[in-house]
């Protein structure tokens, strides 16, 4: 008996066992989200001092500063893996039971077990958000390819949504691969056909490109960054061009709402850039599940 079939027959093994991989993956995700842009600027970092070594190595070592020579020497080894994870005020190492997902936070009561620092509750918050949306998927799709690709773009969003909260970031490190993967498993008509893929990436970047071009041109501002650009073609990649508009409108009334009622109760400041990349992704995932019904619904009521 496959696990396919085993899930099949028994529903309630399949559910736990999205439950729990869930809360797996959403425990690593605390990680990427936390990780990736520290990786991101330890690059850059690294690539501007070889740039500058290799075409200004005069300048680096005048007057002796060897401070500036510094940054050329490599980095210490930091990846999604290594070093450990550790308690960032007193650098306890976290071990397999202080990190098992909800329930070690529970444990704990929110804090470090050696310093008795606060433990953010982000890290369970982030947990459980990858339970719920991924077993919403796994109602939507039941025991299917398309449950796994589809948590995969889930937890996909949820870590481009947290980085771009904390830093306005939508690292190239997950929208990339992830574009080509909507393309690849759509060769199967998974989601969408393969060529309303192609169209949805390529109407995904322009649409946007092409309004930050306009703002731009008329403001001599900058609207958004190219991150949200290939955030949507991303999601045009896995749900097809004939989304964008809906994911346009959804993301930006969710926005607009949203940032006025952060204006109003002062919890983000006025003329503070607000990121645009958790209402994309909020939207991408929506039409991911019910694109058509919504398309549906939408020419029923125009028609």
């Amino acid at each position: 008996m496959t696990i396919i079939v085993a899930f099949q027959q028994e529903p309630a093994l399949f559910y736990s066992s999205v439950i729990i991989f869930s809360l797996l993956v959403g425990s690593f995700l605390n990680v990427v989200i936390h990780r990736i842009p520290v990786m991101m600027k330890r690059e850059a970092k690294q690539d501007c001092s070889e740039f500058f070594a290799e075409h200004y190595p005069d300048a680096l070592s005048t007057h002796g500063h060897d401070s500036v020579k510094a940054p050329t020497q490599s980095l210490n080894k930091y990846n999604l893996i290594v070093p450990r994870s550790a308690c960032p005020h007193c650098g306890h190492l976290i071990t397999a039971m202080e990190n098992i997902p909800v329930i070690s936070y529970l444990f704990l009561k929110g804090k470090c077990r050696d310093c008795g620092s606060k433990i953010s509750m982000r890290y369970p918050f982030v947990e459980l958000l990858s339970a719920v949306f991924v077993i919403v998927v796994a109602l939507k799709f039941g025991v299917s390819y398309q449950t796994l690709f589809a948590a995969f773009f889930t937890w996909a969003l949820l870590a481009l949504t947290f980085i771009d909260l904390d830093t306005q970031y939508l690292p190239d490190q997950i929208t990339l691969p992830f574009l080509w993967l909507g393309l690849l498993i759509n060769l199967d008509n998974t989601f969408t056909d393969v060529q309303s893929a192609l169209i949805g990436a390529a109407v995904g970047y322009l649409s946007l490109w092409s309004v930050y071009k306009v703002f731009k041109l008329l403001t001599g501002k900058e609207g958004m960054g190219y991150g949200d650009f290939k955030l949507l073609a991303m999601i045009g990649a896995w749900c097809g061009w004939q989304v964008i508009p809906a994911v346009i409108l959804i993301s930006s009334v969710i926005g607009s709402i949203a940032g006025i009622l952060m204006i109003v109760t002062k919890y983000h400041e006025k003329g503070k850039p607000i990121p645009f990349g958790p209402y994309l992704a909020g939207a991408g995932w929506i039409v991911l599940l019910w694109g058509t019904e919504i398309n549906n619904t939408y020419l029923k009521l125009y028609s």
